[in-house]
C-alpha cells in the first residue's frame, strides 16, 4: 500500500531510556539523484544498489529530558564533533512533526564509519539512515509494534528528511526512490525494493571502490543540488533520468549486462556533466578518476568482461561486475588500477541486504 505522509505522524507519550544500535549501509546509485524539490523530493527517480561493507554504525542513548527540552550530543570516531551539529539540528526540527515524542529527549549519538566521509561515498546516506532506524527502534518500543514494513518504511521516510539518498539505505540489494507509474507502491517520500524479479545476476554484484580522493569534497552536495536550480541543462537532465530510469527496469529483470553498462556509465557521466555546466562550474573528478575510466576501457574491450564504471558526487570510482569475474578483476584492480588511488587503497564490497539491528558497537 502506497502510503502518505500523514500515515507517518506519530502521537506524544511519556518518555522511557532507551539505547539503540543500527548498522546502515552506503549505497550505489545507478540512476542518479541530482536536483530536488523543498524537503528533498527529488525531481527524477533513482535506483541503486545497497552497498554490504561500506557501513556507518550508530548508538543512541535517549534519556528523558531533565530540563524539558531536546538535546544532543554527537560523537563521531569517539570525539565531540559539533561541526555536524547544524545539520543535525536542521533534520531533528523538520522530523519532530513524524515523532513528536522525540522532543522529550536528551540524546548521546555515537557514530562511525567503515570507509571515508564527506568523499562522495555516500557516507550521509548510510549515516541518516542508521540514525532514523534507532529512532524508529525506540518508537517500536514506545508504541509496542513489530519492526514490519511500516517500521522500514517510516524509517526511509524519515531518513530521506535528512539526506535524500539515505532513504535508499535502508533495505537491498536494490532499492527505488521516486514515483514512476509503472512501479507499483513507488513514492518520492522513501525508497523501496526492487521486487522479487530481479535477475538473480545482481543479487550478487561486486563493488570495488577506488578510492582517488579520500578529502571532504570543494563542493558539498546540498550546495550541487542547489546549482540544479538554474542550470540550464536541468529539464532535458531530469528527462534524460526519467527515460533511463524506464529503460533500466526491464534491463534489471532481464540480466541484459550489455544494456545495463551503457545506462550505468551514462549516467555516471551525465551527473558530473551537470556539475561542469553548473554556475559557478566545478570539477570534483581528479585526472586520476579519468585514468581510470580509461583502463578499465580498454580492459572491457580487450578481455571481453562485463565490468563498468559509475560514480557519486566525488573523484572515487566504483568498478562494478558480475562475481563470477572476480578472479578476472581484482588482478586487474591491484596491477592496473591501484597505483591511481591515494596510497593505492581500496574498497572491496559488493550489494547488500540492507541495514541491520546491533548488539554492540566498538568505537
Amino acid at each position: 500500500m502506497k502510503m502518505n505522509e500523514n500515515f507517518f505522524i506519530s502521537k506524544a507519550i511519556d518518555p522511557l531510556p532507551y539505547e539503540s544500535k543500527w548498522e546502515a549501509p552506503s549505497n550505489i546509485a545507478i540512476i542518479k539523484y541530482w536536483g530536488k524539490k523543498k524537503l528533498q523530493i527529488p525531481k527524477n527517480p533513482s535506483l541503486s544498489f545497497t552497498l554490504d561493507k561500506s557501513v556507518t554504525r550508530t548508538s543512541i542513548r535517549f534519556e528523558p529530558s531533565k530540563s524539558g527540552k531536546f538535546n544532543f550530543k554527537f560523537f563521531f570516531n569517539d570525539s565531540l564533533k559539533p561541526d555536524f551539529d547544524d545539520k543535525l539540528h536542521v533534520f531533528f526540527d523538520r522530523i519532530k512533526k513524524y515523532v513528536c515524542w522525540i522532543t522529550n529527549y536528551e540524546l548521546t549519538i555515537k557514530s562511525i564509519n567503515t570507509f571515508p566521509h564527506s568523499s562522495g561515498i555516500a557516507s550521509s546516506a548510510s549515516a541518516m539512515a542508521a540514525l532514523s532506524l534507532a529512532i524508529m527502534d525506540l518508537e517500536s518500543y514506545l508504541f509496542n509494534f513489530e519492526k514490519n514494513d511500516f517500521f522500514f518504511t517510516k524509517a526511509s521516510f524519515l531518513a530521506r528528511i535528512g539526506s535524500g539518498s539515505a532513504s535508499r539505505s535502508i533495505k537491498g540489494p536494490v532499492t527505488i526512490w521516486g514515483d514512476n507509474r509503472k512501479i507499483s507502491n513507488s513514492s518520492d517520500l522513501y525508497a523501496i525494493e526492487f521486487g522479487k524479479d530481479l535477475n538473480s545476476i545482481f543479487k550478487s554484484y561486486q563493488d570495488i571502490i577506488l578510492l582517488v580522493d579520500k578529502e571532504s569534497k570543494n563542493v558539498s552536495s546540498t550546495k550541487g543540488h542547489d546549482l540544479m536550480h538554474s542550470n540550464p541543462y536541468a529539464a532535458k537532465r531530469f528527462l534524460q533520468a526519467r527515460r533511463n530510469f524506464d529503460s533500466l527496469i526491464p534491463i534489471m529483470k532481464s540480466g541484459d549486462l550489455d544494456a545495463f553498462i551503457k545506462i550505468v556509465e551514462l549516467e555516471a557521466l551525465s551527473l558530473h556533466a551537470m556539475m561542469m555546466t553548473s554556475n559557478p562550474y566545478y570539477i570534483l573528478m581528479k585526472p586520476n578518476t579519468l585514468s581510470i575510466i580509461e583502463k578499465l576501457w580498454d580492459f572491457r574491450k580487450e578481455k571481453n568482461i562485463p565490468a563498468c564504471f559509475t560514480m557519486d558526487a566525488g573523484a572515487n570510482v566504483h568498478i562494478l561486475y558480475p562475481l563470477e569475474y572476480e578472479k578476472q578483476m581484482i588482478p586487474f584492480i591491484n596491477q592496473e588500477l591501484s597505483s591511481f588511488c591515494k596510497n593505492k587503497e581500496y574498497i572491496v564490497d559488493q550489494v547488500g541486504a540492507g541495514a541491520r539491528k546491533l548488539d554492540s558497537i566498538s568505537f
